[in-house]
């Protein structure tokens, strides 16, 4: 059974390479391992619970609006991944330099294999341009070698198969662009979410505020 696998998967590869050339496959496999990064990515990004934060969204309106209690008790709710970023700024021992770099380390590991699509987007083209021109001289040759007796056929067969490199590396490229500007649109959301939260944290607008400078105007007549 595995070696009647191996056997179709063996010929499958070696009809890849004598239609498209080296080129191809090696398209295919860039292409395979995309995948296989895309696929971590919607995993990583539904485990950590990106996009998905609204018993965090109230724990900081609650906190805004000076209700602490509703705030640690909503908090404690969260299953966001930034939840621990949230409790730390609701600590008020940390500056915002400080938060701002635990948000930014959360965010640099769901931003993990961002380059590697970004290159494969903007590569596979040129890498199928490459095996066009491969093949547009190994076709020319070919017309070369046939003299006097040229068939039309073996231009048009090269030009072909030539071409058909330059579609595969589109094919790869387009759908690997798309997801990336999709993956990169959600990342921002997330930022501006993270910023937002902890500066709403910092600067509360609710009795916080009232509460501190009461507290602050006791001491200070006593």
């Amino acid at each position: 059974m595995m070696d009647q696998l191996l056997t179709n998967l063996r010929g499958a590869l070696l009809e890849i390479y004598e239609l498209g050339g080296p080129v191809v496959l090696l398209l295919i496999a860039v292409s395979i391992v995309t995948l296989a990064v895309i696929l971590y990515k919607l995993w990583q990004f539904r485990a950590a619970g990106v996009g998905r934060h609204k018993a965090l969204r109230h724990a900081v309106e609650a906190w805004d609006s000076g209700d602490e209690a509703v705030a640690r008790r909503e908090l404690a709710r969260s299953k966001s991944y930034l939840k621990p970023v949230v409790e730390l700024a609701m600590t008020g021992r940390c500056d915002t330099a400080r938060l701002d770099a635990e948000a930014e380390t959360r965010f640099a590991k769901l931003e993990s294999g961002f380059r590697f699509l970004d290159s494969v987007a903007q590569l596979s083209p040129l890498m199928g341009l490459f095996g066009t021109v491969l093949g547009m001289i190994s076709a020319f040759q070919a017309l070369q070698d046939a003299g006097s007796q040229v068939d039309p056929s073996i231009l048009a067969g090269g030009i072909w198969v030539a071409l058909l490199t330059t579609a595969v590396g589109l094919a790869v490229a387009m759908p690997t662009s798309v997801v990336l500007s999709w993956l990169e649109t959600r990342m921002e959301a997330e930022r501006v979410l993270a910023e937002k939260s902890l500066r709403s944290i910092q600067s509360p607008s609710g009795t916080h505020v009232g509460a501190e400078t009461a507290a602050q105007g006791s001491y200070a007549h006593a």
